[in-house]
C-alpha cells in the first residue's frame, strides 16, 4: 500500500489521479474505500484553504486567533517591564 509521505501536499484532483497512477497503480488496481476517500476528502479541503488564502490575502493558520487589543496590551506590558529597573535595598533595619 502506498503512503503519502511527500512533502507537498496534493492540491488538485488531477494531481491526486497522477499520485494514485504513480504510487499506487491506478486504475488497474485501487486503493480501499477509505482510503480513497480520504484522499479525496483531503484534496477538497486542501482546495477550500486555498480559496480562502486567496480571498483573504495570505495564507491562515488553523488554531492562531490574531487579537490586535491583546497584541498591543502584551507588547505594552513588554515595553514596561523593559524600562522598569527593580532595586533591591537590603540596607532597611527593623
Amino acid at each position: 500500500m502506498a503512503v503519502l509521505n511527500d512533502s507537498s501536499p496534493i492540491v488538485s484532483f488531477p494531481g491526486l489521479v497522477r499520485w494514485l497512477a504513480a504510487r499506487a497503480c491506478f486504475p488497474a488496481s485501487r486503493l480501499p474505500a477509505p482510503a480513497e476517500l480520504l484522499l479525496l476528502v483531503n484534496v477538497a479541503a486542501a482546495q477550500e484553504e486555498a480559496a480562502e488564502a486567496a480571498a483573504a490575502g495570505g495564507p491562515r493558520f488553523s488554531g492562531q486567533r490574531v487579537d490586535p487589543s491583546q497584541t498591543a496590551a502584551l507588547k505594552a506590558h513588554a515595553l514596561r517591564r523593559s524600562r522598569v529597573h527593580f532595586k533591591c535595598d537590603n540596607s532597611a533595619k527593623v
